[in-house]
């Protein structure tokens, strides 16, 4: 019995060892880094509502992508590894839009913090100071019809590190934080025209709500 438990024991701090030195933004297998960790390779700036860019002309469009890139490159930086947004500008968008996926995330917000994860353009996955609202994270904010809130509270004390595991086939949306399921298949509502269903596909982007947020290890899995 005693040398089960020791072999018990070796896998597990083999284990844990084998985790521990796992480098940050590199993505486990069958998943896809969007962060780098050296640079804003695979984002640009936010432009516009979806609605509001499917008014404009491709010329509109492609000047105010440009403007929106040069307000990016001032406001989020890359500090050893980590994603870094100065409370300023606007949210960061992945360059390429997704449909079913699913999604990893690290998290580090400040006292009051404020933030969030859009899904297909969408606000947004929640992300604020548990302490301050003790609801926590994770949960559909802009939901009307359907849940906004998380079914449980699973925040890390603010300055600490947060992780999403999130979830999204069609209009359905899961979210982990901290390895703990917060929403379970909630219908995700169009909060730019609530007369329709969210859009098919989308931009993933991190939110700015006017202070200083943390993020590294972005991981995507596209699925069917």
């Amino acid at each position: 019995m005693g040398r089960r438990v020791d072999l018990v024991a070796c896998f597990v701090f083999t284990l844990l060892v084998h985790v521990g030195v796992a480098a940050d933004n590199t993505p486990p297998e069958g998943f896809t880094a969007l962060f780098n960790g050296t640079d804003l390779t695979g984002w640009k700036g936010l432009v516009a509502s979806p609605p509001a860019r499917a008014k404009m002309t491709p010329e509109q469009r492609a000047d105010a992508q440009e403007k929106a890139d040069e307000k990016m490159r001032a406001h989020w930086q890359v500090e050893d590894g980590v994603l870094v947004f100065d409370g300023k500008g606007s949210n960061l968008c992945t360059a390429k839009d997704y449909g079913n996926f699913e999604l990893y995330v690290d998290w580090k917000i400040l006292p009051k913090g404020d933030s969030g994860v859009y899904l297909r353009g969408t606000p947004q996955v929640q992300i604020w100071d548990g302490d301050a609202h003790k609801d926590g994270s994770g949960g559909l904010y802009n939901n009307q019809k359907n849940p906004s809130k998380p079914n449980s509270r699973a925040d890390k004390p603010v300055g600490e590190w947060n992780t999403f595991r999130l979830k999204m086939i069609d209009e359905k949306v899961w979210v982990w934080l901290n390895g703990q399921l917060v929403v379970d298949n909630v219908t995700m509502e169009n909060y730019w025209e609530r007369d329709k269903p969210i859009y098919p596909t989308g931009a993933i982007e991190l939110q700015n709500h006017g202070n200083t947020l943390y993020f590294k290890n972005i991981y995507v899995r596209e699925l069917p």
